[in-house]
C-alpha cells in the first residue's frame, strides 16, 4: 500500500473515530499520533487538521451534491471518507483530482456498504464540477 494511501486510510480511521464518540478530531488525533501504534502519517495529520479548518464548508458541498441525504443520515465511515476527501480535492494541490477520487471509492469499497463506492464518487464528482474550474 502506498505512503499516502496508507495516510488517507489512517485519517479516514481518526475522522470516523472522533465522529462515533463525538470529540473533537484534532483531540484523537493527538492522541494517536502519541500512541504511535500504528504510527499516524504526516500526510494523515495535514488531512484531519485541514477537514477540521474547512468542516463548515466541506459539510455545505456534501449536503448540497449528497442526493437527498443529510449529511446525519449518512453512514459514519462514508461521511469521513466524503469529509477527508473533499478536503484533499479543493484544498490540496499536489493530489490530482482523479487520484484522490479513485482512492475514497477504494476506501469506501474496503470499509463500507456495497452501494458506498458508487455514491462516494457520484458525490465526489458532483463536487468537483461544481467546484473546480476546468
Amino acid at each position: 500500500m502506498a505512503a499516502r494511501t496508507k495516510a488517507r486510510k489512517r485519517a479516514v480511521d481518526v475522522l470516523y473515530e472522533a465522529d462515533l464518540r463525538r470529540s473533537d478530531p484534532l483531540a484523537v488525533l493527538r492522541d494517536r499520533v502519541a500512541d504511535g501504534n500504528p504510527p499516524v502519517p504526516d500526510h494523515a495529520v495535514r488531512l484531519v487538521e485541514g477537514v477540521v479548518e474547512q468542516q463548515t464548508r466541506i459539510d455545505e458541498l456534501i449536503e448540497a451534491h449528497a442526493s437527498g441525504w443529510s449529511l446525519d443520515r449518512l453512514p459514519d465511515v462514508d461521511r469521513a471518507i466524503l469529509r477527508m476527501a473533499v478536503y484533499e480535492l479543493l484544498w490540496v494541490d499536489d493530489v490530482p483530482d482523479a487520484v484522490v477520487i479513485d482512492e475514497a471509492v477504494e476506501l469506501a469499497k474496503t470499509l463500507s456498504t456495497d452501494d458506498s463506492p458508487s455514491y462516494v464518487n457520484g458525490v465526489l464528482g458532483g463536487i468537483v464540477r461544481a467546484e473546480i474550474p476546468t
